[in-house]
C-alpha cells in the first residue's frame, strides 16, 4: 500500500475473553460503530484509527472463536469475514491475532489455523505485564521465525500499551512489503485440528514457554470466592449491594432530570397557544419520552456494576458457582452467560445461546431468558416502587432496594422453575459440562468502563429518540382523536380510540386490578417494555391530570391506584411477555413460529396468574 492516506482493513481475531476488545477500544476509542452482520443477529463492531504517519486503519473486532472449524454461528461469522465470504464485507488485509499471555496454548493453535489463510498476521501477547509478574517466559523471536509472523507484547489497559502493535501495522503497510501469497483454504478436519494442537505444543516447548504461575493471592481469592457456601453468600451480598446502589445513588440525578422535564413542559405550555401542537409536544413527547429518560441514571449505575464485574474477572467465577444449581434443573452450564446477558436485554442473551451445542438445552435457555429482569423493566420497577414502597431504611438496608432485589430474585427463581418443569416434561437428563478459562483478577479499566457505559447510554437514548418517541406520538394521536362529543363530561381521552380500547381490555384485566389507563399502557409496552412508563405519563396528562408531567408520575399513580393494583402490576412485569423484537429474534434463532408462540402463551399465563394471586392476597391482607 503506497498511499499513506488509504485505509488498511485490519481484523482482530482471538479467543473469547483474551483482551481483544480492550485492545480494539484502546486504538479506536469512541470512533467506532456497532451493527449486525446482514441476515444474522451477530454483532459487528468497527472502528477507525489514525497513526502518526497519517495512515488510517479500519479495524474490525470479530466475535471470539476457538477455531476456524466453527461450532457456533459466531465462530462461523469470524471465519467467513476472514475469508471474504460475507456480502458487502471486503476481506481484511491484515489479521491481528490477540492472545492472553497468561493462557497461550489454545491461542497458538488458533494462530496456526489463521496462518493458513495466507494473510499478513501480527500475533499479540496481551496482558503481558500480568504474565511477566507471574513468571511468564517465552522466546518471542524463535516463535516469530517458526510462525512467519511478528510476535509482540501489549498491555491494552495501559496508555501506550498498544505502541508495539501500531509499529508493526505501519511496517506491514509499507509499500516495500511483499503481498501476501494467496492460498486455497479448506476447513480443517478433526484430525487436522488435533495435529494443529500437537504442533502448538511443540512450538511452545521449542520456544521455552513457561506457563505463568497463579499467584498466592489469586489462589486464596479463588478458594473463598468459588467456595460453594462462602462464594454463594458473597455473590448474593454483591448483587444485593448493586440493587441498593441503583436506588440510593441515582436519586439526585433523577431529581434533576425530573425537574428539567417539568420545566421544559411548562416552557412549551407557556410559549404555545392551546391546540393540538401544544398538546402533542407537552402531553405526548415530553410527558412520554421524559418519563422514560428520567430513569437513565439507574440504568447507567446498573450497567456500571455489570461491566466492572465482567472486566474484573469475577463473572466466570460466578458461572462456576451457579453451574451446579443450573445443572440440577436441567440447564446446561453454558447457559449462564446467555442468562446473564439477558439481565441487560434478552435479545443478546438469546443470541448467545448459539454457544450451547445441545438443541434441547439451547431451546430451554431461549424460553427462560425473558424471565431474567432486563434493563427495560427497570423504569417500570422504579416507577412502581417509588409510588407504593416507602422510602425508608430497615437497619442498614433501603426498603426500596430490598424490593427491587426481590423482583430480580423472583425472575431468576421463575426461570429455574420453568427449566425444571421442561426437564420433567422432556424426560431424561442432558449432559452438562462447563469448561472455563478463569482470567486473572484485575482492576476494571476506567477507559473500557467509560466506553461501555457510553455505548449503553447511546443505545438507550437512541431508543428514547426513536421507537419510544414514535410510539408516544402514535399513542398521543390515538388518545386524542376522535374528539369527545358535545356535552361530554369525562376526560377527552375516554372517548378516543385508545380510551375505548383500554376500557374493552379493562374487562379482561379487572380481576387482576388493572384499570383502563393501565390497559392502554400495556399495548405499546409490547414494542418496548420501558414505553409503558411513557405511555402512563401521556395517558394521565391527556386525562386532564397535568400533574403527571409537572410532578413525578409516581405521585399521581400512588393517589389514583390502590396498593393492591401497584403490587399486581409489579408481579405482572416479572413475567410479562417480551417485546416484539425479542419474539422476532426467537423466531429467527429457532427457524419457526413454534417456540415464539409457546413463549408468548406461557409468559402471558404466568403474568396473569402472578398478578391475580398478588392482587387478591394484597386485598385480603391490606384491604
Amino acid at each position: 500500500m503506497s498511499d499513506a492516506t488509504a485505509e488498511l482493513r485490519v481484523a482482530f481475531v482471538g479467543l473469547p475473553n483474551c483482551g481483544k476488545t480492550a485492545l480494539f477500544n484502546r486504538l479506536t476509542g469512541s470512533r467506532q460503530k456497532v451493527a449486525n452482520y446482514p441476515g444474522v443477529t451477530v454483532e459487528r463492531k468497527e472502528g477507525v484509527f489514525a497513526a502518526s504517519s497519517g495512515r488510517r486503519y479500519r479495524l474490525l473486532d470479530l466475535p471470539g472463536t476457538y477455531s476456524l472449524k466453527p461450532t457456533t454461528l459466531d465462530e462461523a461469522i469470524t471465519r467467513d469475514v476472514a475469508l471474504g465470504r460475507v456480502a458487502n464485507e471486503p476481506r481484511p488485509e491484515t489479521i491481528v491475532l490477540v492472545a492472553d499471555a497468561t493462557h497461550l496454548p489454545l491461542s497458538l493453535r488458533l494462530a496456526l489455523e489463521v496462518r493458513r489463510l495466507g494473510l499478513p498476521m501480527v500475533i499479540v501477547l496481551n496482558m503481558s505485564d500480568v504474565a511477566r509478574r507471574r513468571g511468564f517466559a517465552i522466546d518471542r523471536d524463535l516463535l516469530s521465525r517458526e510462525l512467519g509472523a511478528p510476535v509482540i507484547e501489549t498491555v491494552a489497559t495501559r496508555s501506550g500499551g498498544a505502541d508495539a502493535l501500531i509499529t508493526e501495522l505501519e511496517r506491514l503497510a509499507m509499500p516495500e512489503q511483499p503481498a501476501a501469497p494467496t492460498t486455497a483454504w479448506q476447513e480443517p478436519t478433526a484430525a487436522e485440528v488435533t495435529a494443529t494442537h500437537a504442533e502448538a505444543g511443540r512450538l511452545l516447548e521449542l520456544a521455552g514457554y513457561r506457563e505463568p504461575l497463579r499467584s498466592r493471592a489469586v489462589a486464596v481469592a479463588d478458594r473463598i470466592l468459588m467456595n460453594p457456601f462462602a462464594g454463594m453468600l458473597i455473590l448474593a451480598t454483591l448483587l444485593f449491594f448493586v440493587f441498593q446502589a441503583v436506588f440510593s445513588w441515582a436519586a439526585w440525578p433523577m431529581d434533576l432530570i425530573d425537574a428539567g422535564v417539568a420545566s421544559l413542559a411548562d416552557l412549551v405550555r407557556g410559549a404555545l397557544p392551546d391546540g393540538p401542537l401544544r398538546s402533542l409536544l407537552a402531553d405526548g413527547v415530553i410527558a412520554g419520552v421524559g418519563s422514560v429518560i428520567v430513569f437513565l441514571p439507574q440504568i447507567v449505575i446498573l450497567f456500571a456494576f455489570i461491566l466492572a464485574l465482567e472486566d474484573s474477572g469475577y463473572l466466570p467465577r460466578a458461572a462456576y458457582l451457579l453451574d451446579r444449581v443450573m445443572g440440577s434443573v436441567g440447564l446446561s452450564g453454558r447457559a449462564f452467560i446467555p442468562l446473564l446477558s439477558s439481565f441487560a436485554c434478552a435479545i443478546p442473551g438469546i443470541m448467545a445461546t448459539r454457544t450451547i451445542p445441545q438443541l434441547r438445552d439451547r431451546i430451554v435457555t431461549i424460553l427462560v431468558a425473558p424471565l431474567m429482569t432486563c434493563s427495560a423493566r427497570l423504569p417500570v420497577y422504579a416507577l412502581l416502587i417509588a409510588a407504593f414502597i416507602p422510602q425508608r431504611d430497615i437497619g442498614v438496608f433501603n426498603l426500596q432496594g430490598l424490593v427491587l432485589f426481590m423482583l430480580y430474585f423472583a425472575g431468576v427463581a421463575s426461570a429455574l422453575l420453568v427449566a425444571w418443569v421442561a426437564k420433567l416434561i422432556a424426560g431424561g437428563q442432558s449432559n452438562h459440562l462447563l469448561m472455563l478459562e478463569l482470567p486473572d483478577y484485575q482492576w476494571p479499566s476506567l477507559r473500557n468502563l467509560a466506553l461501555g457505559l457510553w455505548e449503553k447510554t447511546r443505545v438507550f437514548l437512541a431508543r428514547a429518540g426513536g421507537i419510544i418517541l414514535a410510539l408516544m406520538v402514535l399513542l398521543w394521536f390515538l388518545s386524542t382523536y376522535p374528539a369527545p362529543p358535545a356535552g361530554a363530561t369525562g376526560a377527552a381521552i375516554e372517548y378516543s380510540f385508545a380510551g375505548q380500547l383500554g376500557k374493552a381490555l379493562a374487562v379482561i384485566l379487572a380481576p387482576i386490578g388493572f384499570n383502563w389507563q393501565i390497559a392502554i399502557a400495556l399495548i405499546p409496552g409490547l414494542a418496548a417494555r420501558e414505553v409503558a412508563v411513557g405511555a402512563l405519563g401521556t395517558v394521565y396528562a391527556l386525562s386532564g391530570d397535568e400533574e403527571a408531567v409537572t410532578t413525578a408520575l409516581s405521585s399521581v399513580i400512588a393517589s389514583e391506584w390502590g396498593l393492591a393494583t401497584g403490587l399486581s402490576l409489579l408481579a405482572w412485569y416479572v413475567f410479562a411477555p417480551q417485546c416484539l423484537a425479542t419474539l422476532a429474534v426467537v423466531r429467527r434463532e429457532t427457524n419457526g413460529w413454534r417456540y415464539p408462540l409457546l413463549m408468548l402463551v406461557y409468559l402471558f399465563a404466568l403474568a396473569y396468574l402472578a398478578a391475580f394471586v398478588t392482587y387478591r392476597v394484597t386485598l385480603a391482607v391490606a384491604g
